[in-house]
């Protein structure tokens, strides 16, 4: 087996495999404290109305329970408008960055959600939750940033209930022409300079951005969640191809 196969993207950047969790864990620690601010700024509050379309398809009652998963949404964003939609549903973030879980759970107590909202730290690629545990799972900007995609979604296959349902957002490489080259501008030179201005690190923004260009196109990544098992694959593109919301159900 070559070398190669054991390598994988870090950005524009080539790295052993299993050196790029801790490369991405270094990335969140600098930005954890004002992730969410930074996302307000660099998407211009859009992220906002992208994870509430993402929260709508997964169809959460008002009334019954409903169990849910939110990984690599540390901050507690995505989990607050779950819980918001449904007044039976519990949702559970998991995050493998500690200090992402940490302002989670200070801004869930400061809402009075402590009860409804638990925060564990743990691997998308290892979910530490018994088999069938939830009827929802989400992963909001996150799933580029693990290192073994294929092995996140079959986790996500396996924590879900038959009949469960995954959304997972994401930025796309594949932005419709005319705006890709204002997309390309303000990627490279806009946002690692802004992060370096709202956070004092502009390096962690500089992956960020060459980390979307390194993703799989939207219907390759459909593939991948197609053979971790799950049916009625959907690809929305939204705001011109920059980000995509894919979808599947648990047959």
């Amino acid at each position: 087996m070559s070398a190669a196969t054991h390598d994988t993207d870090f950005g524009f950047r080539r790295v052993d495999l299993d050196a790029k969790q801790g490369l991405v864990d270094d990335v969140f620690h600098k930005v954890a404290g004002r992730y969410d601010l930074m996302n307000d700024l660099m998407s211009a509050g859009l992220h906002r109305v992208w994870k509430d379309v993402m929260v709508t398809r997964l169809g959460i009652s008002r009334t019954r329970p409903f169990a849910h998963l939110d990984v690599a949404g540390g901050t507690g964003d995505v989990a607050f408008k779950v819980v918001d939609a449904g007044a039976a549903a519990q949702a559970t973030v998991c995050d493998i960055n500690g200090e992402m879980l940490k302002v989670g759970r200070e801004r869930a107590d400061k809402r009075g959600l402590a009860a409804r909202v638990e925060f564990v730290q743990g691997n998308a690629e290892a979910l530490p939750f018994p088999s069938g545990s939830f009827d929802g799972y989400t992963i909001a900007f996150g799933i580029r940033n693990v290192p073994r995609i294929q092995l996140a979604l079959d986790e996500a296959y396996r924590v879900l209930k038959p009949g469960g349902r995954l959304q997972v957002l994401e930025f796309s490489p594949e932005v419709v022409p005319g705006l890709d080259r204002v997309y390309d501008f303000y990627s490279f030179s806009v946002i690692p300079p802004l992060g370096r201005l709202v956070t004092g690190d502009a390096e962690p923004y500089q992956y960020l951005v060459e980390s979307i260009r390194k993703f799989p196109r939207p219907e390759a990544f459909a593939e991948m969640i197609r053979k971790a098992g799950f049916g009625r694959v959907e690809v929305t593109a939204m705001t011109g191809g920059i980000v995509c919301l894919h979808g599947g159900w648990k047959v």
